[in-house]
């Protein structure tokens, strides 16, 4: 049986050794970038089955480094390996044409799993985030994007976050979990189409919320 071909993607020297040493024990790993435009180079030559690319990478992002190699490389899975449990980014990550989304606090097995999900074309996300980005997709807009639309607890994350709260404070202050408050941040940039913090954090000041 063909093994699976990786091409791996990560800054982190140390990190990507680790990875190879532990992939290629059940996979075939054919390389590995330690930039995005490597990451482009090494794709178009082999042709990997599965890339797992970390997100922050120098010179060009593993996003849109993910985004021109599926433009072209058609049966290429990107399977992302990141440290970002954060709702936006895995929206980001997916729109890009991601097939699997990982977080670094996972372990091994999960990795493996993930790997062999995405050669086999179906989705795989981490399960910390699954639930929430699913729950997330399924609210429905509103016809009214306006601050009187969002509730009571969407008003106060923002007004939270405009005022220099990390998540997990923010959390703290409502009394909820970080993945709860993130789920109430992403779902105000949703529905607000705002795509960065700072552009929250813009509208927060516009509408008065601080």
């Amino acid at each position: 049986m063909k093994h699976i071909s990786v091409l791996l993607a990560d800054d982190h020297l140390i990190v990507a050794e680790s990875l190879r040493r532990f992939l290629q024990t059940n996979f075939e790993v054919i390389g590995i970038a330690h930039d995005g435009n490597k990451m482009l180079d090494l794709a178009r030559q082999y042709k990997p089955d599965v890339v797992v690319a970390d997100i922050s990478m120098p010179q060009l992002d593993g996003i849109e480094a993910a985004r021109i190699i599926r433009k072209e490389l058609r049966f290429t899975k990107i399977l992302f390996l990141t440290m970002h449990a954060d709702l936006s980014i895995l929206e980001n990550a997916f729109r890009a044409g991601a097939s699997g989304f990982v977080t670094k606090t996972g372990n091994c097995g999960e990795l493996m799993r993930a790997v062999h999900t995405v050669a086999r074309g179906e989705t795989y996300i981490t399960p910390m985030l699954a639930g929430d980005f699913i729950s997330v997709l399924t609210i429905p807009d509103r016809e009214n994007h306006s601050e009187a639309a969002l509730t009571t607890k969407q008003r106060q994350i923002v007004k939270l976050i405009a005022e220099g709260k990390t998540m997990k404070e923010a959390a703290d202050t409502m009394n909820i979990s970080a993945r709860t408050a993130e789920t109430h941040k992403y779902e105000v940039m949703r529905r607000l189409h705002l795509r960065t913090t700072a552009e929250l954090i813009r509208y927060a000041l516009r509408s008065n919320l601080v």
